[in-house]
């Protein structure tokens, strides 16, 4: 009954708000037809689904290979999730105090001789798509590494140890035993990498540029300007593009019980 209150009940009235005409309220695709055909909300898209893929892309490659030296050097612990740990409005302006063109990493700048090249620097990594994927990361990384972690985890160290003692190379372990065997959890590593990307608003709504936007924030824009019918089809795209990744997680997930049941 809560689900069907909290969750089931909203995304239904989302959906119907959503094929609503704002002015009449007839049955209309107007709302989706703008979403693509209009050159402005078309680039909001396009800036999200293009963010969110080059997180997904850098968080699992830099988590995988951190997941790989916990496993087998171990050498920092659980460091790793100290992230996990910082409110993350504040682990936003923390970065932005260090990574502003007149932030921490320009002043120290400032104290270099001037003929240095990284005299004055300023790293122009706010208000812009390089600064939102910078702070996806830092949120992604220490999450997708505690699954990777965990799946590598599982892989006995006499598998390894069986294969050198027959001659096979550190490339030909990795790429042989390794990857297949920890390639399920890394897939559902990505998905939620994804799926909290592709949603995101504190994020691009602090350091993000005014145009194009992320369609969380644009979301919140067409809400607060009482566009409820764009905003719902807004929030229909996004939860689409949630979906695909949630069949990628169950497709993966039935793939390994019907593994285990083998």
């Amino acid at each position: 009954l809560i689900a069907v209150g909290i969750v089931i009940y909203p995304i239904i009235n989302t959906i119907i708000k959503s094929f609503m005409d704002s002015k009449t309220g007839a049955f209309t695709f107007s709302n989706y037809v703008y979403l693509f055909t209009n050159k402005l909300a078309r680039a909001h898209v396009w800036y999200t689904f293009w963010i969110t893929c080059l997180t997904v892309v850098f968080a699992i490659a830099i988590s995988y290979l951190l997941a790989l030296y916990l496993r087998f050097a171990k050498f920092i612990g659980t460091l790793y999730l100290l992230p996990r740990f910082i409110p993350g409005l504040v682990a936003v302006y923390a970065m932005k105090i260090v990574i502003s063109d007149s932030g921490l990493l320009n002043r120290l700048s400032l104290l270099l001789p001037e003929s240095s090249f990284l005299y004055d620097f300023k790293p122009g990594l706010l208000y812009n798509a390089k600064g939102i994927i910078l702070m996806n990361l830092w949120f992604n990384i220490p999450f997708a590494t505690m699954i990777i972690t965990a799946a590598l985890s599982g892989i006995s160290t006499s598998i390894v140890e069986s294969a050198r003692d027959v001659g096979a190379g550190k490339l030909r372990i990795f790429f042989k035993m390794i990857l297949p065997l920890s390639i399920g959890d890394v897939m559902i590593a990505a998905t939620f990498v994804f799926m909290s990307n592709i949603s995101s608003f504190t994020t691009p709504y602090l350091i993000g540029a005014n145009h194009p936007m992320m369609l969380g924030v644009y979301l919140r824009k067409q809400f607060s300007s009482r566009n409820y019918e764009l905003a719902a089809a807004i929030s229909v795209l996004i939860f689409l593009f949630s979906s695909v990744s949630a069949v990628v997680y169950i497709y993966t997930n039935l793939k390994e019980k019907a593994w285990e049941k083998n």
